[in-house]
């Protein structure tokens, strides 16, 4: 696997990450094969360092830094809510509100601990849909929208969590989403990744004058739900 590197520079690197592969070992998953990994040998052996993470299933702008010190920099930035992120969605249903926020402490199992942390993510629709689907049997159709998200904090799998916990889930999120919609996708032959992508992020680049700004293109397979959901006219005028 090569990576579609979005940014270089002496001190970090940056890739569009696709769906499918871990970051980085976990002791909650049996994985043999990471991005770490993967994009180290891309770059001649270049020790990196990673300064956050995506799901596996989750793609989009991916940044390891090249050297402790930056990493520990990114890593205080991020700590002090100096990374603006911009992630797009489909989920399930439609919103009366067209911009919330989500306010909703979670648990990390990575860490151990059982006690809730704060977790909060802003979003807002970007278009709606309504396609003649009938998925179960309750409604003659099925509700889409497009939504941009910026978490202001960074949970595992806190976007997925919160969209859930409100009811509106990510297409097919096959842990946290709707199992009806997830088997009607895969009987009717549509592509089953996960319909969240880390569009954009604008850091403080340590050793720059002015933030850096990078940007990752979404896949075929995004771009091919996003038409069959019929949101496209939302995605053309939602992109940046």
């Amino acid at each position: 696997m090569i990576f579609d590197i979005l940014y270089e520079d002496e001190s970090i690197v940056a890739i569009n990450k696709p769906p499918g592969i871990l970051v980085h070992r976990t002791r909650l998953s049996e994985d043999t094969v990471f991005v770490l990994q993967l994009l180290r040998d891309q770059l001649g052996g270049t020790h990196i360092f990673p300064t956050h993470r995506l799901d596996r299933a989750t793609s989009g702008v991916l940044v390891f830094a090249k050297d402790s010190a930056t990493a520990s920099s990114l890593g205080t930035l991020l700590m002090d809510f100096k990374w603006e992120k911009r992630y797009i969605a489909v989920v399930r249903g439609h919103f009366k509100e067209w911009e919330q926020t989500i306010d909703y402490p979670l648990t990390d199992p990575e860490t151990g601990k059982d006690e809730p942390q704060d977790a909060v993510t802003h979003f807002k629709v970007l278009g709606q849909s309504e396609m003649p689907w009938s998925i179960g049997l309750r409604y003659p159709t099925a509700r889409f929208s497009l939504v941009e998200i910026r978490p202001e904090t960074g949970r595992r799998q806190q976007i997925r969590k919160h969209f859930a916990h409100l009811r509106h889930p990510i297409i097919n999120d096959t842990r946290h989403g709707d199992v009806k919609i997830t088997k009607w996708f895969r009987e009717n032959d549509l592509k089953m990744r996960l319909m969240l992508h880390a569009e954009s992020l604008e850091i403080p680049h340590p050793h720059l004058e002015k933030p850096l700004f990078i940007r990752a293109e979404c896949d075929a397979d995004f771009l091919e739900i996003v038409e069959k959901t019929g949101l496209a006219f939302a995605f053309e005028n939602g992109q940046l």
